[in-house]
């Protein structure tokens, strides 16, 4: 199974999106940015895989407006989705 980084440039959102869809029972780690993924604050929320479509819902009504994108690992090179 793949985890995903939900990547944000502003810091106090990557926090705030943690909070919210920590509270519907999934699984995050606060974890560094890796250097490839240059658009952030520094740290990211890794999720399961399986939460994908619940992150892609949450960002949408939450407006997230510093959100940089998800991305996963592949080969050693991070994707976006």
């Amino acid at each position: 199974m793949l985890n995903y980084l939900i990547v944000f440039r502003a810091r106090s959102e990557t926090m705030k999106f943690s909070t919210i869809i920590s509270s519907y029972g999934v699984p995050t780690s606060i974890v560094s940015t890796p250097r490839q993924i240059s658009v952030a604050c520094g740290i990211s929320v890794k999720i399961p895989e399986k939460a994908v479509k619940l992150a892609q819902d949450i960002l949408k009504r939450r407006q997230f407006y510093t959100c940089a994108g998800i991305y996963f690992e592949k080969n050693d090179v991070y994707v976006k989705i």
